[in-house]
């Protein structure tokens, strides 16, 4: 769905040498870009490429005999030389660089036509008497075979008359593979038939043959790519125009199409572009030559373009080899024009296809239906072929603008597309503009307005310049190469016909123009900026152009600054209106001939194919796009926001996802197109948010980018257009969350009403909130699409407001009434309320079966009124609810309602089995209210209101009571508060108690025991809990006597010692045994020194001293033994640590020299390696080549493998895996704790009182030289565990333990430092 456009035309004159003098053959050099003309005086001519006005030319004539003359010409890249065929059968190398002529070989009866192989090894010669001679380059001759077999062998070319020489024409076209070519010849006159003949390259062998056919000459040229070989079949004999026939390499017609001319046109020469994609023809008519392109998609061939000419200029082409859409057309007298095309899509901004085919626009708005071409809604007729066209939507109107071929433009008024329906199928025909002066032919033809065009022509083209206005005209003469840029007035002296299409009654002016040396090769109208257009040039600088009617005498040009313009010359170019934080700005893009999107002078893509873009409202006259829609050559569809495109980095994205290998990648900002080569041809804006896509076969596909369409739902939702932004969740199957969530639920709660009213269609409210549910998709599943807008809760509000108030809830308790409120009672209502109960949650399955009640009694009462008729059946509305959710759970919902005949309708209507519900509900029925109440509540675990039941039933039914108590012991506070009978609440109270005391809470049970006056059982949980206060307490209440208090107490002395609390015991051998000397001993076993010496001195009679003076002299010295074993420990795992730590520091340098560093090993293999070398150790005898190890440098590398060690735990064995940082931990965990120092205070605080200062010191100085050792041994590890540097001289125990002395010195108490023999303190403050 794309028209082909004229980009570009540059045109020159060759000076030719002879009066008379014409041009009659081409060649092309690819290497040298340039191309060769021969003339009829035999002269050769080179034109030096591109075309321009300083382009070079070389004129040499060629040394022929008299009335010899050039027939046919190639150009071989291997000989660097021109390849020459006369009439006198002479075959000729001409260098042209070094201006040489040999000869090289002659032909009998002159040389028709030569081609030379695709790949440039052999040449084809075809002689005036029908031979066809296949040579090397070396002129070796391969085989010489005669075109017609039908023509005899033996006949000799001297045999033939004259005429027969003359007329015999024949020509060659070699198939891309140059495996095959394909001839076509004879005596052409006007009854010869002749026949399409494949040739086998390597043998000469004939392959294939077509039927007899009148060919048109000898037009013939095989596709580039081989599928089919192009002829033209004469049909005067039928009276028609010349038939174009697409043979297949086996000689069977493929398809054809005619050109659609006079029957008296001719085709002289037909050739395929080298992309296999355009065929043109040179068309010889009675008033005019043209040259004619088609193309082919969907089995359809279409007229892209029909360049004319006089008939006196005798027109010829040529393709460019190299550049697919580059034309080079000449005349006889040596006007030479070259042609830049280019594609265009042929869909407008509002998405309206116009494709071009001959006179004919098929017009197609592709929001209605995807009708690919040649199908169309109608069509436009024109006088003749189109050649350029321009569409401009303004006011709910349609504009279409159309430069023909002949010159004429015509304009056409299209009605609203609402009423296009009516069209379908119709053809209109088109009147062209009225004109004070004949118009040129124009470029680029663009809308500025509803009555203003601007176009470019070409100042050196063959226009209808006899006719042109003055000014034109003049300005023509003036100045034969450049550009004129014309702006047009159109004015209609009709009035349109509503919901029609006109086309009569527009006149064209020109205003005003401009001449340009510099090619204009893009317009592009600005949107909303009346009569504005930026005007590309070659090389990408770019202009805006103000039309005459904005200012007041003449148009003007004003240059953008540099940012605006692109770096290269872009055909494809857009200005389009954006809003960047709410100012409205204009944007350009521009996509060159190489595949790069430009952006002023960033470059967003590098390999992009189309582009396009969105905009989230459609049918507004000022349409700001939201988003830039991209395909790459990956076949990549990209969405890019254009805040992104503005403030952000989008190069790196599209860079990232076009080198992405994953093909199963998917990302919110891109689309994988599932057809190679599918083009962006068309957006369909606002809430449609569709993107058309075209393959190369022709089909379109429309798909619904997930992005795309999450803008357009909250776009509606930021309009408060609820109705749409629901039809968009449902038809493009978003979750329905997003409408809720968006703004946040609780602001969903006010606009509930707003909301059930637009939608006003009950099936889709009752799907609507179905389909609610507590996550928030706007900051999950939505995400990566779409941002929260600043009036939303946070994700963490959010979470919090779940647990004080459901989300579900709200929601449908908003909703059911607003539906109560907004709509009028009928079925569907009550249907979509009950959809509300059963979806709350929890579910309200009470209320909706009260409501279904409510309905069941009306039912029953036969009532037959206007709000009977409101409601749905009963066993409608049961069936919807079970429909909704869990039939059981309905069903238990009934039964908790104690309607037993409801629960009979629910379990029928749940298909349950009456064997099994009818007996039980039959014998509820059977017994007392309460008690069914009770097993009803039983069954359905309410044991709260089961306990309310039993107790309302009466004494009888106590014992089942007390059961359900206990064994659903929170209901144990319930039961005291039903009952006041004192007895019974003891019972209660002692159950509960008994309970407790099971669940051994020892300590609660105690307290109820006593609320109920249990003292025993209260003791025994006392004792339990190891509360000895509380145990005693009790005993006095119970009045027990002092000998069984001895008793108790010697018992529980026995157990607190058994537990390993001889502290709590101590107290009570004193408070109650007053036994002195074994509270001393006990407080001597719990190492509590200072008491136990405050004790012994109550009592001196008992002598208790010594045993506290010996028990503090024993642990004194254990405690001083144990240091020192601490200090030797420390020394030797410090030691070993250095030299595990040392010893792979140069494991690492070994594996370093090795080139194994981590820079040249990717992330699996660092992760890998690493975890291997983590596992190794020191002593690890495993070779640098079998561990595969990497090492990391850095710090942070070290510090996550410090992590994942601690983690896995290790083992400070030798050569265990982890060893390093095992020794680490292990150093570290040989830290004095609290209680080791509070003993060793007392220890020593009692050893001073009892005057063993000296071993106090001792102990003082061991515990200091230990703590300081392994301090120093920690910080060591620390600085040296990250390092990969270990200085042997630096990193020493004995230099930390130096440095940190000082600090803990300073840190010590007083009584610690006055422990310190004179030299000791002095030395530690001398460090």
């Amino acid at each position: 769905m794309k028209n082909l456009k004229l980009s570009s035309q540059f045109s020159r004159d060759l000076e030719l040498q002879f009066e008379g003098e014409t041009l009659l053959l081409s060649a092309f050099d690819i290497e040298r870009n340039r191309v060769f003309f021969a003339s009829s005086a035999n002269v050769v001519y080179t034109l030096q490429l591109p075309l321009s006005p300083d382009s070079s030319s070389k004129a040499e004539p060629l040394p022929l005999e008299p009335g010899d003359h050039i027939t046919a010409m190639d150009y071989l890249m291997e000989k660097e030389a021109l390849i020459l065929g006369s009439s006198g059968g002479c075959l000729l190398l001409y260098n042209v660089d070094m201006k040489t002529t040999e000869i090289v070989g002659e032909v009998k009866g002159g040389v028709k036509s030569l081609v030379s192989s695709p790949d440039g090894a052999l040449l084809a010669v075809t002689s005036g008497s029908g031979q066809l001679l296949v040579m090397t380059y070396e002129w070796d001759v391969q085989y010489e075979i005669p075109l017609d077999p039908q023509l005899s062998d033996n006949v000799d070319v001297s045999d033939m008359d004259g005429h027969s020489i003359n007329h015999f024409e024949s020509s060659i076209s070699w198939r891309g593979d140059g495996r095959f070519y394909a001839t076509i010849s004879g005596v052409y006159d006007s009854s010869s038939l002749q026949k399409l003949r494949v040739w086998e390259r390597e043998s000469g062998d004939l392959y294939s043959s077509s039927e007899f056919r009148k060919f048109m000459g000898t037009s013939l040229d095989w596709m580039p790519s081989g599928a089919k070989v192009a002829t033209v079949c004469d049909r005067k004999n039928e009276n028609k125009c010349p038939l174009v026939v697409l043979f297949e390499k086996n000689g069977l017609e493929r398809n054809s199409f005619p050109i659609d001319g006079p029957v008296e046109a001719t085709v002289e020469i037909l050739k395929w572009n080298c992309n296999s994609d355009l065929l043109s023809a040179s068309v010889i008519g009675d008033e005019y030559d043209s040259i004619k392109i088609w193309s082919f998609s969907n089995n359809h061939w279409y007229l892209k373009q029909d360049i004319r000419y006089p008939k006196k200029d005798g027109v010829k082409y040529i393709w460019d080899p190299s550049k697919p859409l580059h034309l080079i057309s000449w005349t006889l007298c040596g006007k030479i024009i070259a042609y830049n095309f280019l594609w265009s899509t042929a869909v407008t901004e509002t998405s309206i296809a116009l494709v071009i085919d001959n006179s004919n626009v098929l017009v197609t708005p592709l929001s209605f239906s995807l009708m690919p071409p040649p199908m169309s809604l109608f069509s436009l007729k024109f006088s003749c072929a189109v050649q350029d066209i321009s569409f401009l939507f303004k006011n709910s109107k349609n504009y279409i603008a159309a430069c023909l071929s002949n010159g004429d433009l015509c304009v056409v008024e299209l009605p609203r597309m609402d009423v296009w329906d009516q069209f379908e199928g119709k053809v209109f025909n088109i009147d062209a503009c009225h004109a004070d002066s004949a118009l040129d032919s124009f470029m680029h033809l663009t809308w500025l307005d509803s009555h203003v065009l601007l176009g470019v022509s070409s100042l050196g083209s063959h226009s209808r310049s006899a006719s042109l206005g003055k000014d034109v005209l003049a300005q023509k003469q003036k100045q034969s190469h450049g550009y004129l840029l014309q702006e047009i007035e159109l004015v209609c002296s009709e009035n349109s016909v509503p919901e029609s299409v006109s086309s009569s009654g527009w006149h064209a002016k020109v205003l005003e123009f401009r001449s340009f040396e510099e090619t204009i090769i893009a317009i592009a109208p600005i949107p909303n900026k009346k009569f504005s257009a930026s005007i590309q040039f070659r090389g990408g600088s770019v202009v805006e152009y103000s039309s005459s009617n904005v200012i007041s005498e003449h148009s003007s040009l004003h240059e953008f600054k540099s940012e605006h313009g692109f770096s290269s010359s872009c055909p494809w170019m857009k200005v389009v209106l954006v809003r960047d934080n709410g100012t409205l700005k204009h944007l350009t893009f521009g996509l060159d001939e190489n595949g790069r999107l430009h952006f002023g002078r960033r470059i967003l893509c590098k390999n992009c194919s189309s582009f396009s873009f969105y905009s989230a409202t459609c049918g507004v006259s000022e349409q700001v796009v939201t988003h830039l829609l991209l395909t790459t050559k990956h076949d990549l569809l990209i969405m890019i926001s254009m805040d992104d495109v503005l403030h952000g980095n989008p190069e790196t994205k599209i860079d990232g996802y076009s080198s992405s290998n994953n093909h199963a990648e998917e990302n919110k900002d891109f689309v994988r197109i599932w057809e190679r080569g599918a083009k962006l041809i068309g957006v369909i804006h606002g809430d449609e948010a569709a993107v058309i896509l075209q393959t190369n076969r022709g089909s379109l596909e429309c798909i619904y980018p997930r992005k795309l369409v999450l803008v357009s739902i909250i776009n509606a939702l930021v309009q408060g257009r609820f109705k749409d932004a629901l039809l968009m969740v449902r038809r493009h199957r978003i979750d329905f969350n997003i409408i809720v969530d968006y703004y946040g639920w609780k602001a969903f709660l006010k606009s509930a009403k707003e909301f059930v009213c637009q939608v006003d269609n009950l099936g889709h409210i009752t799907e609507f909130v179905s389909s609610i549910k507590n996550e928030n998709v706007i900051s999950t599943l939505y995400r990566p699409y779409v941002s929260l807008p600043a009036s939303n809760e946070t994700t963490s509000g959010h979470a919090e407001s779940f647990h004080k108030e459901s989300k579900i809830s709200g929601v449908l308790l908003a909703v059911r009434r607003a539906l109560e409120e907004q709509i009028p009672e009928r079925p569907a209502r009550e249907l979509c309320i009950l959809t509300t109960l059963a979806r709350s949650e929890p579910p309200a399955l009470e209320e909706a079966l009260n409501r279904i009640k409510v309905i069941r009694e009306l039912e029953l009462l036969r009532v037959d009124d206007a709000r009977r008729k409101s409601y749905p059946s009963a066993e409608e509305s049961l069936k919807h609810l079970l429909w909704l959710t869990d039939p059981e759970a309905v069903y238990e919902a009934a039964l908790g309602l104690y309607d037993l005949n409801l629960a009979a309708i629910v379990a029928l209507n749940s298909q349950k089995d009456p064997k099994e519900f009818l007996p039980f509900l039959k014998g509820l029925e059977e017994l007392p209210p309460h008690v069914m109440r009770y097993t009803i509540d039983l069954r359905l675990r309410r044991y709260e209101s089961a306990l309310k039941h039993i107790v309302l039933a009466g004494d009888d039914y106590y014992e089942d009571c007390m059961n359900l108590l206990k064994n659903n012991p929170e209901l144990f506070p319930l039961g005291l508060q039903l009952f006041s009978d004192p007895v019974k609440r003891s019972q209660i109270l002692e159950a509960w108690g008994d309970h407790l005391n099971a669940e051994k809470c020892f300590e609660d049970a105690s307290r109820i025991y006593l609320s109920c006056s249990s003292l025993q059982k209260a003791q025994r949980a006392y004792r339990a809990c190891a509360d000895w206060r509380g145990v005693f307490t009790v005993a006095g209440l119970l009045k027990l006597g002092k000998q069984e208090v001895l008793l108790l107490a010697n018992d529980l002395c026995e157990e607190f010692q058994a537990l390993g609390k001889p502290a709590e015991a101590a107290k009570i051998s004193l408070e109650y045994l007053k036994d002195f000397a074994r509270a001393v001993d006990y407080l001597i076993m719990s190492r509590e020194w200072e008491e136990a010496l405050r004790i012994a001195c109550m009592q001196e009679e008992l002598d208790l001293l010594t045993p506290v003076k010996d028990a503090c002299v024993e642990c004194a010295t254990a405690l001083a033994s144990e240091y020192n074993e601490g200090l030797e420990k420390v020394g030797k795992y410090s030691a070993r640590y250095l030299a595990v730590r040392l010893r792979r520091i140069l494991f690492a340098a070994k594996i370093q020299s090795e080139d194994r560093s981590v820079n040249d090993a990717d992330y699996d293999t660092l992760s890998e390696s690493s975890t291997t070398f983590s596992e190794m150790s020191a002593y690890t005898t495993r070779t640098a080549r079998e561990s595969s190890a990497s090492i990391s440098s850095s710090k942070a590398s070290k510090a996550r493998e410090m992590r994942r060690q601690r983690h896995k735990g290790g083992k400070i064995r030798p050569g265990s895996p982890g060893e390093e940082l095992a020794l680490v931990e292990y150093l570290k965990g040989m830290v004095l704790t609290e209680s080791s120092q509070r003993e060793l205070k007392s220890l020593v605080v009692t050893l001073i009182m009892l005057g063993l200062e000296e071993m106090a010191c001792k102990l003082q100085s061991a515990a200091d030289a230990y703590q300081i050792s392994q301090q120093a041994a920690v910080r060591l590890a620390e600085d040296t565990v990250t390092n990969d540097v270990l200085d042997e001289n630096a990193h020493t125990l004995e230099n930390y333990m130096k440095r940190l002395k000082a600090p803990y010195v300073e840190a010590l108490p007083r009584l610690s430092k006055a422990l310190f023999p004179p030299l000791q303190v002095h030395e530690l403050f001398e460090c």
